[in-house]
C-alpha cells in the first residue's frame, strides 16, 4: 500500500512540475478586449511564426508536422541555433531560442497549416534560416481573434465543438468572421487531458 501512495505522489510530482514548466513558456502577445466565460475578444501584437504544411486528417497533422518544426527550432537551421521550446529565446549559433505557444493549425485548402510562435525577441532578419525547405518563416500582423478555451483530448470530435461554439458566438457578438479557424494547443502530450489548454481561434474584422 505504501509502494502505490508513494508511486502516486511521485506521478503527481511529475505532473505538476511538467505543467508548471509549460506554464513558463512565453505566449504570442496579445490584449483582451472582450471576456465571457469561455470566449475571449483579443487584439494579438504582429509576431513571427514557423510553418510547415502537411497532408493529413486533423488530429494527425500536428504529429506529422511537429517533428520537422522542432528539428528547426532545435538546431537544422543555417546557423545551427538552438531555439527552445517556451508554450514559445533569442541567440547566435550555439545558444538557444524559446518556442513559443502555442503550436497552431490552420486548414489551407486540401493541407493543414501547422505553426509554432517565434520568440518575441526575434525579427525576420535575425531568425536562422531553416534547412529544410518545408520549414517557412512568415510575419502575422496584428489582428482580432475571438478564442473560447477548453480542456480536454486533442481530438476532431472536441475542436468542432468548440469552433461550432465559437462561430455561433461570434455571430451573437454582431462580427464578421475572416479566415481559416486556427486549433491551439499549449500543453506537452505527457500533461493530463483534463489540464491541457485547448483553445479554437477566428479572426473578426474590427
Amino acid at each position: 500500500m505504501r509502494q502505490w501512495i508513494c508511486l502516486a505522489l511521485f506521478t503527481l510530482a511529475i505532473i505538476i512540475s511538467g505543467v508548471n514548466c509549460v506554464m513558463a513558456i512565453e505566449e504570442a502577445p496579445y490584449e483582451v478586449v472582450k471576456t465571457e466565460d469561455p470566449f475571449e475578444l483579443r487584439d494579438y501584437a504582429p509576431h513571427i511564426v514557423a510553418e510547415t504544411f502537411v497532408e493529413a486528417d486533423l488530429e494527425s497533422a500536428g504529429s506529422a508536422a511537429f517533428q520537422r518544426l522542432f528539428r528547426y527550432i532545435s538546431g537544422a537551421n543555417r546557423t545551427q541555433t538552438k531555439i527552445e521550446m517556451t508554450a514559445p529565446v533569442s541567440q547566435v549559433k550555439g545558444e538557444a531560442i524559446a518556442m513559443t505557444a502555442p503550436v497552431g493549425q490552420q486548414k489551407a485548402g486540401d493541407l493543414w497549416a501547422v505553426s509554432f510562435v517565434m520568440p518575441s525577441s526575434y525579427r525576420m532578419e535575425t531568425l536562422p534560416i531553416p534547412d529544410d525547405p518545408l520549414v517557412t518563416l512568415r510575419e502575422v500582423p496584428a489582428r482580432r481573434i475571438a478564442a473560447v478555451r477548453y480542456s480536454g483530448f486533442w481530438s476532431e470530435e472536441n475542436y468542432t465543438e468548440n469552433r461550432s461554439k465559437l462561430a455561433a458566438w461570434i455571430q451573437e457578438q454582431g462580427l464578421a468572421a475572416v479566415g481559416e479557424p486556427i486549433w491551439a494547443r499549449y500543453n506537452a502530450p505527457f500533461v493530463p487531458w483534463f489540464m491541457r489548454r485547448n483553445e479554437v481561434l477566428i479572426q473578426v474584422s474590427k
